[in-house]
């Protein structure tokens, strides 16, 4: 099955779902014109199928399309991803 990512503005996170299930997330914070990714989750279970990763380029494609915001990544996992794709380096100096 597909996931999808959704930003779920209310509550802070980008969401990963499968079908009717949340299998993670990532929290953020906007703070003046940055988001700051706190936090990212998938479920004990599903963590080896490359979710995370899914998970985070998602919600930093939609940051890049869809805002001017400057990514601020607290979370170990985004610093991570943004580390090891360069062509999301930009997001960190708007």
């Amino acid at each position: 099955m597909n996931a999808e990512v959704q930003n779920r503005p209310a509550e802070n996170q980008y969401a990963l779902v499968e079908g009717d299930a949340t299998v993670g997330f990532a929290a953020y914070e906007i703070v003046g014109d940055e988001i700051r990714f706190t936090h990212t989750e998938i479920e004990p279970s599903r963590r080896s199928g490359g979710l995370g990763a899914q998970l985070v380029q998602g919600a930093l494609d939609d940051v890049r399309a869809n805002s001017e915001r400057r990514v601020v990544p607290l979370c170990p996992f985004v610093v991570d991803f943004i580390d090891d794709h360069v062509d999301y380096r930009e997001l960190l100096t708007r």
